[in-house]
């Protein structure tokens, strides 16, 4: 079958990809933008992908069109897919009808922790010889790829709660039809999407709706929007798990050895010691993903013994706190953070690894929710653990940062441009410093740029 996608270069759409080429089938597909490493990658896997939307793409007719949620109406290819009434789907509907359909589907939902917790749990079923399926919005370090399409029947999918599809308005995730449903956390997101948290609630509650009586549920149990989602309605057995000892958490840990970052913790289960976790990640939030990881692994067949064992060799997630490089005692690091919540666990982990030294946090306010100003009430109090803030602030932002700014003082600077951000970061930044970048996308390139930057000072 010829499988052609628009939009193929994003995260999820190159995913699908992988995926349909693993099953057989023979990938095209077309993007704006194209260039590594998502053209390399699908380059080697003997993807040919077109630039731009145009309608002759459609010459001569795929046998399926797989339309990503960055298509619209208008778009002359659109308007040719419809005009000639050719077969086409959704990425999330072509998933669900190709591979899910007979898989077991362990789906991670939630506003954060999706990506690490989605690579933790495909990790721990890989450990114990599963050999699982997966699509996760990042990239393991552990398999150096997003997606596969692995052995039945285990698959594991990171979940989005952003829309499908120009036709299709649900929330992706209601169409993996999970057997294991992960529930990270609930907060307002995608502004861009949905009126108020209220409407995220419904969506969630739908995704609750489908999965089987004989599935299970873990769910954060400190989440008081999660508890008002399952109020709702839940025909499932349900887990929850939290940092502390709640009365609705099952699952529980407890930093030992006098370790305050949360490398190494004790997994609990209604209070009883199952077994010490000593790993590479630091945070609370990642304490969190892991016990979440270790249940709905549990609930594939995988004992905790073994899911311990597993998260001391996880080696981690590009983007998700990692080290991109040091000069002169100068550390920066690249992490995935946007959303308020995320940045301070994020800057409070990174704290409590390195204790007084000084934290300079460096945020591009990328995603649409960002770009709109829902935020700016809550962005300072989230980066209060740092010692210096710059906050990335192009003319086209949408609001107002001065507030932002005012709010944190002396330790708050703002810059309009990339390459003048790396010049004054450069100058700025001192041996010992741990230059924190936060953004959802590629930052104009900041951390190379300012890795140059440093090398070029340290010569001089």
């Amino acid at each position: 079958m010829h499988v052609h996608i628009l939009g193929i270069c994003g995260t999820f759409m190159g995913g699908i990809a992988a995926i349909a080429r693993a099953a057989g089938h023979r990938v095209t597909g077309s993007d704006r933008n194209v260039y590594p490493p998502m053209s390399t990658q699908l380059a080697a896997l003997g993807v040919e992908v077109i630039e731009g939307f145009d309608a002759a793409q459609l010459e001569p007719a795929p046998d399926i069109v797989v339309v990503g949620n960055v298509m619209t109406r208008g778009q002359p290819v659109i308007e040719e897919l419809l005009e000639r009434g050719l077969p086409y789907v959704s990425g999330p509907e072509w998933l669900s009808r190709a591979v899910l359909h007979d898989r077991w589907v362990l789906a991670v939902a939630g506003t954060h922790g999706k990506t690490t917790t989605s690579s933790l749990v495909a990790w721990i079923l890989e450990h114990a010889g599963l050999a699982p399926g997966f699509l996760i919005g990042g990239v393991p370090a552990n398999f150096e790829l997003s997606a596969r399409l692995g052995r039945a029947p285990f698959f594991v999918i990171e979940a989005d709660e952003y829309d499908t599809a120009f036709f299709d308005k649900r929330a992706k995730f209601v169409h993996y039809r999970p057997r294991t449903l992960i529930l990270n956390n609930l907060e307002y997101d995608h502004a861009d999407i949905y009126p108020d948290v209220a409407s995220i609630q419904r969506q969630f509650h739908h995704l609750v709706r489908i999965v089987p009586g004989g599935g299970r549920i873990v769910w954060n149990a400190a989440d008081a929007r999660l508890r008002e989602t399952l109020a709702m309605g839940c025909w499932t057995p349900c887990e929850g798990f939290a940092r502390d000892d709640t009365q609705e958490a099952q699952w529980s840990a407890m930093p030992v050895g006098g370790v305050d970052d949360f490398s190494r913790f004790e997994v609990l289960e209604g209070g009883r010691a199952l077994g010490i976790v000593t790993w590479s990640l630091i945070g609370a939030h990642n304490m969190e993903n892991a016990l979440a990881a270790i249940a709905a692994a549990r609930h594939a067949g995988v004992a905790v013994e073994q899911a311990i064992q597993a998260l001391e060799s996880f080696q981690g997630i590009a983007r998700r706190m990692q080290l991109r490089g040091e000069v002169n005692g100068i550390r920066v690091y690249d992490d995935f953070a946007h959303h308020p919540t995320a940045i301070a666990t994020t800057v409070d982990g990174l704290r409590r690894r390195v204790g007084r030294a000084r934290i300079v946090a460096v945020l591009e306010p990328r995603s649409n929710t960002m770009r709109m100003g829902v935020h700016q009430d809550t962005l300072a109090p989230s980066l209060s653990d740092a010692d210096e803030v710059w906050l990335y602030t192009p003319p086209d932002l949408g609001w107002d940062a001065s507030s932002v700014i005012a709010s944190l003082g002396r330790r708050g600077h703002t810059s309009p441009d990339v390459d003048a951000l790396a010049r004054e970061l450069a100058n700025a930044v001192r041996p010992g410093d741990h230059v924190l970048i936060m953004s959802n996308g590629g930052f104009g390139g900041l951390h190379g740029k300012l890795l140059t930057a440093l090398q070029a000072t340290q010569r001089a």
